[in-house]
């Protein structure tokens, strides 16, 4: 398709599928992460048939984040697509046993990241005159679960974000489409209990839970409408999950 997609948190998980799926569209790809070398091996992937440019930085850095903006190369400042894919849960801890850092890291990353990221990108999108946004939230941000507590403050924030930018960019014509998925097989549990596989494997026994790809593939379908259409609030789950809450899981 030949458009320009600008994906945040693209070294592993949403981000990284959602970069290979557009890739296999043809569009070009502005990849961001704080993991260089996992950026530079995915441009090595992906740059045979679309180009690619990786962008090092972490979206908690404001002046990072403007920087790195304002540094695309002229040949890079026409952006079609903004995926805001950066974000982590860091504990699941009863409120009162909740870390300070854990709970900064989440906000500064989860809200203070996409707002930065927005920002600085929008120009760029409202120049384009059709641009589009699309905001990976959770289904935390639509109900709240027993020590989810600051993780699911998070991403409501996510919801209010997105339902703001969509009234306030009506104007400008650019689409606003929040994505909510459930329970994802990824690093994400991984980073949530800071490395410990045995904890994290155990949330997804006794059922198939979404890959990366189902997400990205309802990323790409929703970038793919045409002109006239946007989703604009979408829930995705597998099958054995009814909402934040409620599982079925098999003995």
């Amino acid at each position: 398709m030949n458009r320009t997609v600008f994906i945040t948190g693209a070294t592993s998980g949403f981000g990284e599928a959602c970069a290979r799926k557009f890739a296999q569209s043809g569009d070009h790809l502005i990849l961001t992460g704080r993991r260089k070398e996992r950026l530079d091996a995915l441009k090595d992937e992906l740059g045979e048939n679309v180009q690619v440019l990786p962008l090092v930085f972490d979206v908690q850095d404001r002046n990072a984040v403007f920087a790195a903006v304002a540094g695309l190369p002229e040949a890079w400042r026409k952006i079609d697509i903004l995926i805001n894919n950066a974000g982590l849960a860091l504990g699941r801890d009863y409120f009162e046993e909740g870390s300070l850092e854990d709970w900064e890291t989440m906000i500064d990353t989860n809200v203070k990241g996409l707002l930065y990221v927005s920002k600085a990108v929008l120009p760029l999108l409202i120049a384009t005159g059709n641009g589009h946004i699309i905001n990976l939230g959770s289904v935390a941000g639509k109900e709240v679960y027993e020590k989810g507590n600051v993780y699911c403050s998070s991403k409501f924030a996510v919801d209010a974000i997105s339902k703001s930018m969509r009234i306030d960019l009506l104007r400008h014509g650019i689409k606003v489409t929040a994505i909510h998925p459930g329970a994802a097989d990824t690093e994400f549990s991984s980073v949530r209990f800071k490395g410990d596989e045995s904890q994290a494997r155990k949330i997804y026994e006794g059922y198939t839970p979404l890959s990366a790809e189902d997400v990205a593939d309802t990323v790409h379908y929703c970038a793919s409408l045409p002109p006239h259409v946007c989703i604009n609030d979408l829930v995705i789950t597998c099958t054995a999950q009814a909402d934040a809450i409620y599982f079925f899981k098999k003995a």
